[in-house]
């Protein structure tokens, strides 16, 4: 089997911004081509400079997917350099929006100058004498994903944008240079056949080679993962005959979201996205390539250590074992610390606690993120027969058969109790099991963060406030550890784009949605079942049929459409999937406005402080499914329609 790696790398070579506006090309450019593109050395930096372009995974300041939603929340006085919590407060704005991709401000990278960027380097690419042609036309290959790639960003944060296929000039009318949006369908269109173009004509590397001068480019496996991406993503409600936009017309009185579409043309989009996550699945799946498998944990520095814990290390891993085999695409310009050191909790160790004085802390993971993950029997809590859903916030005392993931003889809420694992590998909470962070007992080391004086885990610090007394977990590799007051070894690992485990989701859903026949659904389910696996719990149709008070529910397209959106919520917490899911599936209005809520911080006694207490709770309405395009840009072109409710 070959390990085979496919990440991103990002190098910096200080070369200056090409346009200041979306669609107009400075004089100075002549001067650039004859530099830039005179030799090799100095194409190659050109190359590597489109590769920056590419919005940052795992940077809480740089990915509004991170801290803009509702899966982790922010104090009051927490604020980052981009301040990604006033998007989750929802006070977003047209004035100067935060994570302006489209200008390149407040947090967001200018997307138009790096596609301005990458159709100068092809313009000039064929001039570059000293090197070969097969080396050429890969390098055009990558660009050429990249820019696809940068204007499905766009699409999915603006809806249709321009499609910036050639630069224009300075020497161009004004008429010509105040370009309209798109249509989506033009949109789609050129993102899936931009890809397509590349992958027809080969030019990919199958697999890195040369690890020492290759690791990181875009390869086949990414591109193919890239359009299955692309297309579910497309073909989701939000994108695909949306009528919520009916009669919002441009100036020509084009719609340019093209609003009403068929049954059946909705259905032929969704079956696209299913052919390309099936050719993507096959590709990874084939002799040559060998990646037929999830992450597991298999190490054995912590020695003869239970079922139960390798498992959670399993979940873990799959997110921060860096290059493990499960990683398709991931950005190693981010390796991430700060994401790291903010999920931390004040304390895990009692004798440390008084002299802890580093800024930590401040991620939160509100309680119906908690909620969304299943019973011990792999099915909802509102659907397991066998379930307490009325005492979940009632305090029990912990017994040996929890041992791996609850602290034996402590008392911790009762929707902690027979949980699957992926909730006590992702979630920190009061007396629930950690391992790692320095410590690597299976059943003492927990967080005591209740109120009291001998809590070591509870909030002491402004600068470093748990909102709810919950931490992403799953974030923090094991090996990252505090020690003394301010001192942090960290185990930095690249930030995933995407995992075989969402090529499997992804084609669940596209299947499912594709073919509403039971062969279909089989299908589906036997993918979502190796996911499930990995998770600890059985197959869908069992756990369905033994413990839901719907057992039939999987073998319905609506019920197979809730569980697989279930199961991508739970497999891809805190990896910034939530964020566009929920919007993709026009499912954010009901999502975004349940209230924020977390446990009583202050309180001493179990009974007390596993109370859920209000902390915030977000009016998200219709116009907060896309970004609103700054209205310096409207006021420039006036053919620019602005977004609906902006």
């Amino acid at each position: 089997m070959k390990n085979l790696k496919y990440i991103i790398i990002f190098l910096s070579f200080g070369l200056s911004s090409c346009s200041d506006f979306l669609d107009i090309v400075p004089d100075m450019i002549a001067t650039i081509e004859d530099n830039a593109f005179a030799m090799r050395s100095q194409a190659e930096k050109f190359f590597f400079t489109c590769y920056s372009y590419l919005p940052n995974a795992g940077s809480y300041n740089d990915d509004p997917a991170l801290l803009g939603g509702d899966e982790i929340w922010l104090s009051a006085e927490y604020s980052s350099a981009n301040n990604p919590k006033y998007l989750a407060l929802g006070n977003q704005r047209s004035n100067n929006p935060y994570f302006d991709f489209w200008r390149g401000q407040y947090g967001g990278k200018n997307i138009y100058r790096g596609i301005s960027d990458c159709n100068i380097f092809l313009a000039n690419i064929r001039r570059v004498y000293d090197m070969s042609e097969e080396e050429r036309n890969r390098w055009i290959a990558e660009v050429e994903v990249i820019k696809a790639w940068l204007h499905f960003y766009l699409v999915r944060m603006y809806g249709p944008v321009p499609i910036k296929d050639v630069n224009l000039s300075v020497e161009d009318d004004t008429e010509t240079t105040h370009v309209f949006r798109n249509t989506m369908d033009e949109c789609v269109k050129y993102c899936i056949d931009r890809i397509d173009s590349v992958l027809a004509l080969n030019h990919l590397m199958i697999a890195v080679q040369d690890p020492s001068t290759e690791l990181g480019r875009i390869t086949k496996g990414v591109a193919l993962t890239m359009k299955a991406k692309m297309l579910v993503t497309f073909a989701s409600p939000l994108f695909n005959g949306n009528t919520d936009y009916v009669g919002l017309k441009d100036k020509r009185g084009v719609e340019i979201f093209c609003p009403v579409k068929s049954d059946s043309a909705k259905v032929a989009l969704w079956k696209r996205a299913a052919a390309a996550c099936k050719e993507a699945i096959d590709f990874f799946h084939s002799p040559e390539i060998g990646i037929d498998h999830l992450y597991q944990f298999t190490g054995t520095q912590f020695g003869n250590i239970s079922e139960q814990t390798r498992l959670k290390l399993s979940i873990r891993g799959s997110l921060v074992e860096r290059w493990n085999d499960e990683v398709i695409w991931a950005d190693s310009r981010s390796w991430p610390e700060a994401y790291q050191m903010q999920s931390y909790p004040r304390d895990l160790n009692a004798t440390n606690a008084s002299g802890q004085t580093t800024n930590r802390n401040n991620f939160a993971v509100p309680l119906k993120i908690t909620a969304q993950f299943y019973t011990k029997n792999g099915v909802p809590t509102n659907e397991d027969k066998t379930w307490n859903l009325n005492g979940q916030f009632t305090p029990r005392t912990v017994g040996n058969d929890q041992m791996y993931y609850l602290q034996t003889g402590e008392q911790t809420a009762g929707m902690y109790f027979d949980r699957e694992p992926r909730l006590y590998a992702s979630i920190g909470f009061d007396r629930g099991i950690w391992f790692g962070q320095g410590n690597t007992s299976e059943t003492a080391q927990a967080p005591h963060a209740r109120g009291g004086a001998s809590e070591y885990t509870k909030n002491t610090i402004g600068h470093s406030w748990n909102t709810t007394g919950q931490w992403p977990k799953k974030v923090l590799h094991w090996l990252t550890a505090v020690s003394g007051s301010t001192t942090v070894s960290y185990t930095k690992y690249p930030f995933p784009y995407f995992r075989l485990a969402d090529l499997y989701l992804m084609y669940a859903e596209a299947l499912n949605e594709a073919e509403n026949t039971q062969s279909a659904r089989d299908e589906a389910i036997s993918y979502i079942d190796i996911v499930r696996e990995r998770a600890g719990l059985k197959g869908v149709a069992e756990s369905w049929t033994n413990y839901s008070i719907d057992p039939t529910k999987y073998q319905r397209q609506s019920g197979l459409r809730d569980i697989v959106r279930q199961e991508t919520l739970c497999e891809f917490v805190f990896e910034g999937h939530r964020f566009w899911d929920v919007r993709r599936w026009k499912t954010a209005m009901s999502e975004y406005n349940k209230p924020i809520t977390g446990w009583n911080l202050v309180a001493e006694a179990p009974a007390e402080y596993f109370a859920e207490t209000w902390v915030y709770t977000r009016k998200f309405t219709p116009k907060d499914y896309f970004w609103p395009i700054h209205d310096g840009e409207i006021l420039r072109n006036s053919n620019t329609l602005q977004n609906y409710g902006w």
